[in-house]
């Protein structure tokens, strides 16, 4: 069966999700980390990607971004991956490729859920069990965005700068958002738009983006809920 096109629009934000295959790790220590933000950051310069928020888990990756040309983001990805695979199979004699396919993603509505994408994305590792706070987490863009440390490579959206008069205000103001966990409704509808490739977002922004696309885009997602203990 041919592969399933993906498609993206200029300027629309991108929630990317990439696995392991068979759920496996990707990741071993902190030099495997450094490595793909490496390549991360080269990307983004390469081909004019903005990137917003990331984690990187054990097995997995998440990664919310912005190309200003709907080829950007997946030329980003190829960049990273034609980088990163050759580095882990080298360091640790393995072969072949260590993802669980191509990568998935769904466009985002920024008025609407763009916040709710960020938390989704560095609440990961609180979800996963592996910290209690996502300040506790070295591998994600909590730290910049939460204004703990700086990171060269992330952008700042204008949602994001909605939140404040200034930077403290924002800060401030993003902190908060952590303060709740994200509700069912939206983690639940954040998890359908990336496994199915759908717009995440109101009937309009879904209406709009396959009008610009000349075609329907992703679908209803019909599988079953994710076995507990497996944190997408």
């Amino acid at each position: 069966m041919p592969r399933k096109p993906r498609f993206f629009l200029p300027n629309v934000p991108v929630h990317i999700v990439q696995r392991g295959a068979s759920r496996d790790p990707v990741f071993f220590e902190d030099e495997d980390y450094k490595a793909y933000v490496f390549w991360m950051k080269e990307a983004a310069v390469k081909y004019n990607v903005a990137i917003h928020a990331f984690v990187l888990m054990t097995n997995h990756v998440h990664i919310l971004l912005t190309a200003q040309s709907g080829a950007g983001v997946s030329q980003f990805m190829q960049h990273i991956g034609r980088r990163y695979v050759p580095f882990i199979n080298h360091k640790y004699g393995r072969s072949g490729s260590i993802w669980e396919g191509r990568f998935k993603s769904s466009l985002v509505q920024s008025d609407r859920y763009f916040l709710a994408v960020m938390r989704y994305i560095e609440l990961n590792p609180v979800r996963a069990n592996m910290v209690d706070h996502p300040s506790l987490y070295r591998w994600s863009s909590f730290h910049h965005n939460s204004g703990v440390k700086p990171l060269s490579f992330i952008t700042i959206n204008p949602i994001y700068n909605a939140l404040g008069r200034n930077t403290a205000e924002r800060i401030k103001n993003y902190i908060r958002l952590f303060e709740q966990h994200l509700d069912t409704r939206a983690l639940s509808a954040i998890l359908s738009a990336w496994q199915t490739g759908t717009p995440l977002g109101d009937s309009y922004f879904k209406e709009k983006v396959e009008a610009q696309l000349k075609q329907r885009v992703g679908q209803d997602y019909r599988g079953r809920p994710s076995k507990r203990g497996q944190i997408p």
